[in-house]
């Protein structure tokens, strides 16, 4: 049987493509696991399927870098992901014998691996229309990672993934919810809704993530839903009923809604078709309607129009509004993306600003966490080491529980009082 090894990088949407791969390929006869590559390792197996990121420049050069190290193993390599799919022929620079799979196409993964030793046969580029979950196989997974749609309505100026996953094509609601329902008896008790805008989910099918959510949340059994990040420009049209799928209580009170900038001159150039004051307006009545629901945005520094003014609007945003997570990004220039044509602010700009946004974040998220210290959580354990156990509360709040001499098993829930607190996590010892 022959063996192949899946390294995956990037977003939620990259590993449920890779676990879609996976499923493909050992209904198919073959051996396949996930994993890093690394040249000690590679030696067992007859393939290396590497799935690609490229959201930003710096992510870019550092998959090329990696892809330039097994060109010269003597494995097959079958190249997939955002990378793969936006800029096949860097891909082909940094290994000429890859085999290149856009991501619209991982379903046809099987007859790849058959061809990859045929030059320039073995590639499968360009975009076709599948609905994916047909092709998802349910495992016992304590977190199940479920592709509900890819590609997106939006156009903003400063990404590239949009060219890289197309245009939207939301899956089968009711293979999504027999996904969810199949997990769950298989024992998985976080459910990850991925997309690459959840928010834009069943705008083709004439549905929507809120309709989606509420019925995902009549499934019997114990589990929490994850709902993947989410476009504020789509929020008015289902805001009202996606609260009401949250009161159903089987999501975890937590969103990400990314903002990027709290300058509304910015936001146009950006193409993000909402304003700061429908943000702001969006978070206030979640948070009254969904009590405790935490806030993950995120925030990109050093946009080529952004002018000290813009800048600080941000930084007085990040105070008044305390996201529980802020993502912080620098601008970076991507080659199919619309502001990478603008004339770019200096380097020690960008960077200054995004050190300095960076602490300021910092220190929110640490001193909201602090508030929690002597309090109980109930913690869904996702991973563990020698020392120490990991899980979300209710909240998606990561929480570090010390493990002491109890053996707890992943998947299982755990009492523990909160003891401290990094700017990232809790840290609790069990009750």
């Amino acid at each position: 049987m022959e063996k192949v090894l899946i390294e995956t990088h990037g977003c939620t949407l990259n590993k449920a493509d890779s676990e879609i791969i996976e499923s493909i390929l050992r209904e198919q006869g073959f051996s396949a696991e996930k994993g890093q590559a690394t040249i000690q390792n590679i030696i067992n197996y007859d393939y290396i399927i590497i799935n690609t990121c490229t959201v930003k420049k710096p992510t870019e050069q550092k998959m090329l870098d990696r892809l330039s190290r097994f060109s010269r193993s003597g494995k097959k390599i079958i190249v997939t992901g955002c990378l793969a799919t936006a800029s096949p022929e860097k891909v082909k620079k940094a290994v000429p014998d890859a085999a290149i799979v856009s991501t619209s196409r991982i379903t046809e993964i099987g007859g790849v691996l058959s061809d990859a030793g045929k030059a320039g046969e073995a590639d499968r580029l360009g975009y076709v229309r599948k609905d994916k979950m047909a092709y998802y196989s349910a495992n016992s997974a304590v977190i199940a990672r479920i592709p509900i749609s890819e590609g997106c309505l939006s156009n903003c100026s400063f990404c590239e993934t949009k060219f890289a996953r197309g245009p939207l094509n939301s899956f089968s609601e009711e293979l999504i919810l027999r996904a969810i329902s199949d997990s769950v008896k298989r024992g998985s008790k976080e459910i990850e809704l991925a997309s690459q805008d959840t928010g834009a989910y069943g705008f083709d099918k004439k549905t929507n993530i809120a309709e989606l959510l509420q019925r995902a949340s009549e499934i019997d059994g114990e589990f929490s839903i994850r709902v993947g990040m989410l476009n504020p420009e789509h929020l008015h049209k289902y805001f009202d009923e996606l609260i009401a799928a949250y009161r159903m209580g089987k999501a975890f009170r937590f969103i990400h809604l990314p903002v990027q900038s709290a300058s509304n001159k910015i936001l146009r150039s950006m193409k993000r078709n909402y304003t700061i004051e429908d943000f702001n307006s969006y978070v206030s009545e979640l948070r009254k309607k969904v009590p405790g629901i935490s806030l993950e945005t995120d925030i990109i520094v050093g946009y080529p129009l952004e002018t000290e003014d813009d800048f600080e609007e941000t930084a007085r945003f990040a105070e008044e509004q305390r996201p529980n997570v802020t993502n912080i990004s620098k601008f970076s220039i991507r080659p199919h993306a619309a502001a990478s044509r603008m004339r770019q602010l200096h380097n020690g700009v960008v960077k200054e600003r995004s050190v300095k946004m960076s602490r300021l974040v910092r220190r929110i998220q640490a001193e909201d966490l602090s508030k929690f210290i002597g309090r109980r959580k109930r913690v869904l354990i996702t991973e563990k080491n020698a020392k120490s156990l990991s899980g979300r509360d209710e909240f998606y709040t990561q929480v570090a529980v010390l493990q002491g001499d109890r053996e707890v098993p992943i998947g299982s829930y755990v009492e523990a009082e909160v003891v401290g607190n990094s700017y990232a996590c809790l840290i609790s010892k069990p009750v």
